[in-house]
């Protein structure tokens, strides 16, 4: 199983976070073979297909110190475990509606000494707030997602980023990716990874930044 050096597109890792980066592929690899949380045909790429995907979001945007996240759809961990361990100041929230996937993640938090990550086993739409984000990864379409944690979504914000969501996609941005997108109804940003990672998975894998409100304008 190849793992990237991840010191090579964040080279501000602590030497903990590096060590956990690498001990996380190995350990989501020992319960695949208990619950099926990610694709057999991924397994020998779970560190760059899984963790380093998961990690875009911080090439978009650094949450602030103190500030709550919620990732919706955790599944098994992704993206709130990398981003858990690239951001120990921020608390994170990893919610799903399938509890031995939360079990998973609730042992893989423990694991990696993660006390900025709670796992709750929980539908989208009973969430209690407030977030200042709410990150996913492919769980839902973007006007569901939306719909479900906009009434969770705090009002003020932490630093001089913008409270909204922060989703990986992946499609065809000029194609059916465009029309999602703007199916919410919100303005939002789009990134694509492969501006950050140079692995050829990236191609059309995007990083969506959407707001309630309109972005300020440049200074």
């Amino acid at each position: 199983m190849e793992i990237p050096a991840w010191h090579r597109y964040f080279p501000q890792l602590t030497e903990d976070q590096n060590h956990k980066l690498n001990q996380l592929p190995g350990l989501v690899l020992e319960w695949n073979q208990r619950i099926n949380l990610i694709s057999r045909k991924d397994e020998d790429r779970v560190a760059i297909h899984h963790v380093l995907h998961s990690l875009a979001p911080a090439k978009v945007l650094t949450f602030p110190k103190g500030s709550r996240v919620l990732d919706i759809g955790t599944g098994g961990g992704f993206p709130a475990i990398p981003l858990a361990i690239l951001f120990p100041d921020v608390e994170w929230v990893a919610v799903d509606s399938i509890g031995k996937k939360i079990n998973v993640v609730k042992d893989l938090a423990q694991q990696l000494q993660l006390n900025n990550l709670e796992a709750i086993h929980q539908r989208a739409e009973d969430v209690k707030g407030p977030f200042d984000f709410v990150v996913s990864r492919a769980v839902a379409r973007m006007a569901s997602l939306v719909q479900w944690t906009k009434p969770v979504l705090a009002r003020n914000r932490k630093g001089d980023t913008p409270n909204g969501w922060v989703v990986l996609k992946g499609g065809d941005p000029d194609a059916g990716l465009k029309e999602e997108l703007e199916e919410a109804g919100l303005p939002y940003k789009l990134f694509p990874v492969s501006m950050y990672f140079e692995e050829p998975y990236f191609d059309q894998k995007f990083v969506v930044y959407m707001t309630p409100t309109p972005f300020p304008s440049p200074s």
